[in-house]
């Protein structure tokens, strides 16, 4: 009875682990984690303040020339509804403007708030650094659009068979 006994490479083991590890690339799934992330943390904001509505609208700041309580519900608007588009990757780069707006403005009004701790006062705890986080993980989503696994590209792909083209059109989405 012979025994095969393969014998033990650290070299083959260790450039199997960085190739496996670096060679790789799961950019769908990490647009759809970031998408995922970015829906969720900006959803329970919406709700938070729908749960809180009526103590709310009378503190929230007036934005745009809008009342206090229409510029709650306008808020609350964008955050849970354009979380659960961008979430679904539906309609991702068109739902991402009102949210990146919305934070443009936040930003703006905490910046030039007389309410608000002095700007150079902000630790890195603190919410004031809440709207440029939002703004980049925004910038950087409709850069690279929602991926593969979002409705938009299932949309596209059904679009593309439907008039009998190939999918190489279809870039990367």
């Amino acid at each position: 009875m012979k025994i095969n006994i393969k014998r033990f490479n650290l070299s083959a083991l260790i450039k199997r682990i960085y190739f496996r590890t670096t060679g790789y690339s799961y950019t769908n799934m990490g647009r759809l984690f970031l998408r995922l992330f970015v829906g969720i943390m900006l959803m329970q904001f919406g709700v938070r303040q729908l749960a809180r509505f009526y103590t709310m609208n009378t503190v929230f700041p007036s934005v745009l020339g809008m009342s206090p309580e229409a510029s709650l519900i306008l808020m609350i608007c964008i955050e849970i509804i354009c979380s659960l588009f961008i979430m679904f990757g539906f309609l991702t780069r068109l739902m991402i403007l009102p949210p990146f707006i919305a934070m443009l403005v936040a930003e703006y009004y905490r910046l030039h708030s007389t309410t608000v701790e002095a700007t150079y006062l902000l630790d890195w705890q603190q919410q004031g650094y809440l709207p440029i986080m939002f703004l980049g993980i925004y910038f950087f989503l409709a850069l690279v659009g929602p991926g593969k696994i979002s409705v938009d590209y299932f949309l596209s792909l059904h679009i593309i068979h439907t008039e009998n083209k190939s999918e190489e059109e279809l870039e990367e989405v």
